[in-house]
């Protein structure tokens, strides 16, 4: 385009893309927030894949959710559905937070001539950072923001405590009656190098010590909770949603958990916790990290010591109790 504002200020229907994964949307929370601040009249719609419109058409920051198949390129039927309905909802300005191959094409065959924040070639507000992908999540967020002329103020400190349901009820029916500590021992199938394999071990020394254990295990991770002593919600409730895991996150004293979307949810909510990673990906780049919740970092997370791991949970809750 020619000559486009610096801020696009002017823009009265905006699209934002953020196609996953839930970690990713999580984090995105404060970007979108920001985005909402400086353009506080426009219509903004965020294109993301269907696993995560229920979720997103909850955020206040946004008026309309679109979903996107993610058809392969080849599918040129798709690709050109897609292209109409993006074209009719004539967006004058689209920040793509998802920033991969997928979207730098959406740019180049569907929207070349909006505005366009982001790093794909040629884009009107480009992300003038060198190598992006090696900057912290929430930095990388923010400075793509500040390029395309926004003011700051949330990006960095997502919030997304209005996720969280009521879950008074959930917990009663499952006779937690008191403060308690959540396990997330689970991750993605596909990563099973994330998964800690000793929160048996940890669970049996916080029981002792007098804490309460509760899980909320993922279909995929119903087995494992298995193994695990302590309350598990599911077998009085079932499946939790999203909205009622998260309110029983903000609810805990205390979340454990692996690299994995929960343990993002957990931190972004501002519930205490500790997250334990290995060496799959640096944890100060996935913007886990916050004041709220802490990470134990280690080459070989199968040699982590259950010592370590409850000496730094039981550190954290009393520190966290002496500052309230």
């Amino acid at each position: 385009m020619k000559n486009p504002s610096p801020l696009a200020a002017d823009a009265k229907r905006i699209l934002v893309i953020k196609h996953g994964a839930f970690g990713d949307v999580i984090q995105a929370e404060g970007a979108l927030h920001d985005i909402r601040e400086n353009h506080p009249d426009a219509h903004i719609a965020v294109l993301t894949m269907p696993a995560y419109r229920a979720l997103l058409a909850r955020c206040p920051y946004l008026d309309e959710v679109m979903v996107d198949e993610r058809a392969p390129r080849w599918r040129l039927d798709r690709m050109l559905a897609l292209r109409k309905r993006l074209r009719d909802a004539k967006f004058d300005m689209v920040y793509d937070l998802q920033n991969s191959k997928r979207t730098a094409f959406y740019h180049r065959w569907m929207l070349s001539d909006r505005r366009w924040s982001g790093t794909a070639k040629g884009c009107s507000h480009p992300h003038r950072a060198e190598e992006p992908k090696k900057i912290r999540t929430l930095d990388r967020l923010a400075g793509q923001l500040e390029d395309a002329g926004l003011t700051i103020r949330h990006t960095r400190k997502p919030d997304v405590s209005w996720l969280a349901d009521d879950v008074t009820a959930l917990l009663e029916k499952a006779h937690v009656m008191r403060s308690y500590i959540v396990l997330v021992p689970g991750c993605s199938a596909r990563h099973p190098q994330k998964r800690w394999p000793h929160y048996g071990a940890l669970a049996e020394k916080l029981i002792d010590a007098g804490y309460t254990i509760v899980m909320a295990p993922g279909p995929d991770e119903m087995e494992l909770a298995r193994t695990i002593p302590g309350i598990r919600l599911t077998d009085t409730h079932g499946l939790l949603t999203w909205y009622e895991l998260a309110g029983v996150f903000k609810r805990a004293l205390f979340v454990v958990g692996n690299d994995t979307g929960p343990s993002h949810l957990a931190a972004h909510i501002g519930t205490q916790g500790l997250a334990l990673f290995g060496n799959y990906s640096p944890a100060e780049r996935t913007g886990i990290i916050r004041e709220n919740f802490g990470v134990i970092e280690v080459e070989d997370l199968a040699a982590l010591p259950v010592e370590r791991v409850f000496d730094e949970v039981t550190r954290r809750i009393e520190a966290h109790s002496n500052s309230v």
